[in-house]
């Protein structure tokens, strides 16, 4: 390697560490200030290097531990079986519609194209799962909304199989004797890890930050799910201290509502972070290849 050769690597390793930087410092400032005292956020504001520390946000969430740990779990069988669950249904549809020999294909991606650009809305959408399908309060008001599939990872599947999985391959499976779900559970489930754990991304975002569901179809707290809970424990904190002018209640103005938040966000995120190393590489292949034109 020539000394040109050399300085341009070096100059991409500094790039891409200033780049990873810039990723990783907001996660670092946020931590910092859910464990700066509260004034001190107020007084001088976010900082990498706090005044003064305080735990009070945490110690907060701890009294609250027993809700908070139900709703962990809650949530983490709710992202766990609605992955799952979605995976499977979306590749039951994205497979057939990547195959050029299938009656109707056009129609059923323009079908499913559509539900991008327009739904029915909220009032509708809660008529429906309330009244028709009766899920309220129900765990599976948490789970059927997202089960029931999204457009875009329909169509990037889709493209994947069309551009990744060998026509030649499906036909000669199909000579040896082996039947539809046979070919689509054998060889191309297996040959599409990439895109299956970049979908799979998606849903298991999509299912852990989700509040709506529960904010729309849950009133039960047995139900409530990570998300919901901190979030009606944050909106707790705030109706506290803004109606504290009582002499009995002159302590609720020292709750801890701003370092709570960044305590909220860092409980909710950590799982996230813990989980996304596992699956970048086989979600930068996925977008990569599922984002090519079919």
């Amino acid at each position: 390697m020539d000394r040109e050769d050399k300085i341009w690597q070096w100059m991409a390793h500094l790039i891409m560490i200033v780049l990873a930087l810039l990723c990783i410092l907001p996660f670092i400032l946020l931590f910092m200030a859910s464990i700066t005292d509260e004034t001190s956020i107020i007084t001088n504001g976010y900082s990498f290097f706090p005044e003064k520390f305080s735990f009070e946000a945490y110690s907060y969430l701890w009294s609250q531990s027993d809700q908070i740990f139900r709703a962990y779990g809650i949530t983490v069988l709710v992202t766990v079986i609605g992955t799952a669950a979605s995976l499977i249904i979306t590749s039951l549809l994205a497979y057939p519609l990547s195959r050029k020999d299938l009656p109707g294909g056009q129609t059923l991606s323009f079908i499913v194209f559509f539900t991008l650009l327009f739904n029915g809305g909220l009032v509708p959408t809660y008529m429906v799962y309330t009244q028709v399908i009766d899920l309220k309060n129900s765990f599976l008001a948490l789970l059927i909304p997202w089960l029931l599939m999204n457009g875009f990872n329909v169509l990037l599947m889709r493209t994947f199989f069309k551009t990744t999985i060998p026509p030649a391959l499906i036909e000669s499976a199909s000579i040896d004797g082996a039947g539809e779900f046979k070919i689509y559970w054998r060889i191309v489930l297996p040959l599409s890890m990439p895109v299956m754990a970049t979908v799979g991304m998606f849903q298991g975002l999509a299912y852990w930050n989700d509040w709506n569901n529960g904010l729309v179809f849950v009133t039960s707290p047995n139900l409530f799910s990570l998300q919901n809970i901190l979030n009606r424990i944050m909106n707790d904190i705030q109706f506290l201290t803004s109606n504290s002018g009582t002499s009995s209640s002159q302590a609720l103005a020292s709750l801890p509502s701003e370092t709570f938040r960044m305590a909220i966000a860092v409980i909710g995120v950590i799982p996230i972070l813990v989980a996304y190393p596992f699956f970048q590489r086989y979600f930068v292949k996925g977008m990569t290849i599922g984002a090519v034109k079919g």
